[in-house]
């Protein structure tokens, strides 16, 4: 057993002194290669620390070797010490055979930074060069991706799919492929991209990517049928309920949509859309007293859920609880500012109360947001007549009987308010 064997052997068995000691044996003695091989090893293992020392020796003795550099940057990655490996990769002559080598994993560092123009200008060197290299078209290809830029990303996994090979990296083109086209709203372009990727190898992420995008595409059976393989896949998934849900509301089956929500809330009683959306599908099947209970749960995991106080407002109002409309609103107003909507809402409660100046207050803080509303317009000015405030209901039928210059009835309450 040589000395690589040997260390390999301790290291996996936990014998750490006797591992450090074969280690020492090989910086003193070990030559040049056995060096390198074991370092190497030790990377692919893990053992950080002894594989940098191992570079670091050989780096001493070939201090311009572009090969000795770069595995050592991708050790100090992997110690998270991006600074110093910057600094190895850019001290890389750009003659060295491993400058596009260090060019590729300069891009990468700097996108994890944040810096993705110089990201994207190492990878368009190392195109230069290397004109024809598929894994610099992957590259750049997941650059733009991640950027939005999908256009130039689908150009470039379309390339990727004609060289033969389908996988660079670990990932599927096919289902990147899928997931871009899909992300730039090409639904239908996408799906025979999805479902190549899912011959090749059934994975529940590329799935659930199948299925999201044949929803989007307005092939809801089709979406159906895949959520529910996937639900059998992997059942704690939990992000495929609320679009089974909503695949089912749209096949106009609201029973099966509303067992999807309750599925998906086993699953995670911490998803507040979830309960959103069973609140609405409740509306629908005129229950009530079950949309409130989605409802109010949706506002206990947060307060400040805008779609789920309009809507438990809404009900709230039609069942005339007015009392209970403006606690929402009160909720609301704890978590910073209301939205307009919930203003209207709460001078609606405040006026059915006879609270009327509380009321006036509320119409006047959603005014500036909804003057361009004619129900808010119209119910605003009604309301300024009942409290005898004619200056400023003249004022809004004027705006009315502006939007709508054939409508009777104002135009008869802005004759009769101008005689007065």
């Amino acid at each position: 057993m040589n000395n690589i064997q040997q260390m390999i052997h301790f290291l996996e068995d936990g014998s750490m002194e006797k591992a450090a000691e074969v280690l020492s044996k090989v910086k003193v003695s070990g030559n040049d290669e056995e060096k390198y091989i074991l370092a190497e090893e030790l990377l692919q293992l893990g053992f950080l620390n002894e594989a940098k020392e191992l570079y670091e020796l050989l780096l001493s003795l070939y201090p311009n070797e572009g090969e000795i550099k770069v595995s050592l940057a991708e050790v100090l990655v992997e110690m998270d010490n991006e600074e110093e490996a910057i600094n190895y990769l850019d001290s890389i002559h750009e003659s060295d055979p491993e400058f596009p080598r260090a060019l590729l994993i300069l891009a990468d560092l700097y996108q994890m930074q944040g810096l993705v123009e110089v990201s994207e200008n190492k990878l368009l060197q190392a195109k230069e060069i290397l004109q024809d290299e598929p894994i610099i078209d992957f590259a750049l290809a997941e650059l733009y991706a991640s950027l939005g830029r999908n256009a130039e990303a689908i150009k470039l996994y379309e390339a990727l799919l004609t060289t033969g090979e389908d996988t660079f990296a670990g990932v599927n083109i096919n289902s990147r492929l899928g997931e871009v086209l899909s992300s730039a709203g090409k639904f239908e372009e996408a799906l025979p991209y999805f479902e190549q990727a899912l011959e090749e190898n059934i994975e529940i992420n590329t799935l659930f990517g199948y299925a999201f995008t044949a929803y989007k595409a307005g092939f809801y059976k089709k979406a159906i049928e895949l959520f529910l393989q996937l639900s059998e896949l992997d059942p704690e998934y939990h992000s495929l309920y609320l679009y089974l849900g909503k695949c089912y509301e749209s096949e106009e089956d609201l029973g099966l949509a509303l067992e999807a929500v309750k599925s998906g809330i086993a699953v995670d009683e911490f998803n507040k859309e979830l309960f959103q959306f069973g609140g609405k599908i409740a509306l629908k099947m005129a229950n009530e007293e079950l949309a409130e209970h989605y409802f109010r749960n949706a506002l206990v995991l947060d307060p400040g859920y805008l779609d789920a106080a309009l809507t438990l407002n809404k009900l709230l109002l039609h069942q005339k609880r007015y009392e209970d409309v403006i606690e929402i609103i009160l909720q609301m107003e704890k978590e910073g500012d209301i939205d307009p909507q919930l203003h209207w809402d709460a001078a609606i409660a405040f006026q059915n109360l006879e609270q009327y100046q509380d009321a006036l207050k509320h119409y006047q803080q959603a005014y500036n947001d909804l003057k361009n509303n004619i129900e808010f317009l119209s119910a605003y000015g009604y309301f300024l007549i009942e409290e005898g405030n004619r200056a400023e209901a003249l004022s809004i039928f004027r705006l009315l009987s502006h939007e709508d210059p054939l409508n009777e009835e104002w135009i008869s309450l802005l004759e009769r308010l101008e005689d007065n």
